[in-house]
């Protein structure tokens, strides 16, 4: 899930409409885990610790990186179940800056009783602790009561938060839809809202989930095909979600899923600037967190090779994410930032 949405739901669905089971497909544990070891070989320990910024961002040139630790972000979304009132609010962005992010990506406001309800008061917050509110995910602004059509007002609020966070991206987290006629108005509603974006100053971005890459509009045809057709290459970049991008390689059937998550990255004309950094358990390392092959996984923990993604395309942001964490929400964000920081791909 993000931002509260269940991509997990919608990707079941997506493939029970195909006659798929869940346990067969969108666990897909001997694919996802294919040649992956645990623990020892994982990942998490093929990245050097270090303090020394890389720079730039782009496609591979040849030569070492490493990931620049002012690029790295977390999703706040990931420590909701920790952030429960003002003071929990508060001690989770202390931690957050103490482990060294200089870096969020908002999930909304909080409620009027904690005194973060606008803008301008968790922006102070931010601030008091050195973090830059950078991006957000914020839904489509449409009228209540008909998805037809855009709310001007909504929309100037939506921007007006974002610029009072001083924020770079706004990211639309989450759509969904069997019709192929939704995926085409949604498409053209986020190219007017994106050229309102860049009136501000703002980018916007798509961030992706599974089932883009399994319902089956007809003919073959999926809603990513709609949405890298029709998403303005000028005004629309991607959000790509790494475990998600890899989990459609698996329940699509694609002999690789690493591969398949690379091909997401390097063949969309939009451009891709932001990455959703989130692991994705196997067979043998998921029984010991009691989680299931397929699951969503602290960094360094699961089976993705960040390293090969990373020297493939490189990104603006890199934000930590777990839906469904391991141990503690801090525990995540901490192990995520560590296994980022220095590491070289």
């Amino acid at each position: 899930m993000c931002f509260g949405y269940d991509g997990d739901a919608a990707l079941r669905e997506s493939l029970e409409r195909k006659g798929a089971s869940r346990r067969g497909l969108i666990r897909g544990a001997a694919a996802g885990a294919a040649g992956a070891t645990v623990l020892a070989g994982s990942p998490a320990f093929a990245g050097k610790p270090g303090r020394h910024p890389g720079k730039g961002h782009g496609h591979d040139h040849g030569r070492q990186r490493e990931v620049p630790t002012d690029l790295i972000s977390i999703q706040l979304y990931t420590l909701r179940a920790a952030m429960t009132d003002r003071a929990a609010i508060l001690r989770q962005l202390d931690q957050l800056a103490k482990f060294g992010y200089e870096r969020v990506e908002r999930a909304g406001l909080y409620p009027k009783e904690t005194g973060l309800d606008t803008a301008a008061k968790l922006k102070a917050e931010f601030d008091a602790r050195g973090i830059w509110a950078s991006s957000s995910h914020d839904g489509i602004s449409t009228v209540d009561g008909d998805a037809t059509r855009l709310d001007p007002a909504k929309l100037n609020k939506k921007l007006d938060d974002a610029n009072t966070f001083r924020q770079k991206y706004i990211v639309v987290p989450y759509l969904n839809s069997t019709s192929k006629a939704d995926w085409q108005r949604w498409a053209e509603q986020m190219n007017t809202e994106a050229a309102a974006a860049r009136r501000r100053g703002l980018r916007y971005g798509y961030h992706n989930h599974a089932h883009e890459f399994t319902i089956d509009l007809g003919g073959g045809l999926t809603p990513w095909d709609i949405l890298t057709s029709e998403l303005d290459r000028r005004l629309v970049h991607l959000e790509v979600d790494l475990y998600w991008a890899y989990t459609g390689g698996v329940n699509t059937g694609a002999g690789d899923p690493l591969r398949f998550a690379i091909d997401v990255i390097r063949s969309a004309p939009q451009e891709v600037r932001q990455y959703h950094v989130k692991d994705r358990h196997g067979a043998d390392a998921a029984a010991l967190y009691e989680e299931e092959p397929g699951d969503m996984a602290d960094l360094g923990l699961g089976v993705i090779d960040f390293p090969a993604i990373f020297k493939k395309h490189q990104v603006e942001e890199y934000i930590v994410e777990n839906d469904t964490p391991d141990f503690h929400p801090a525990a995540t964000a901490n192990t995520g930032f560590r296994y980022l920081e220095g590491l070289q791909f």
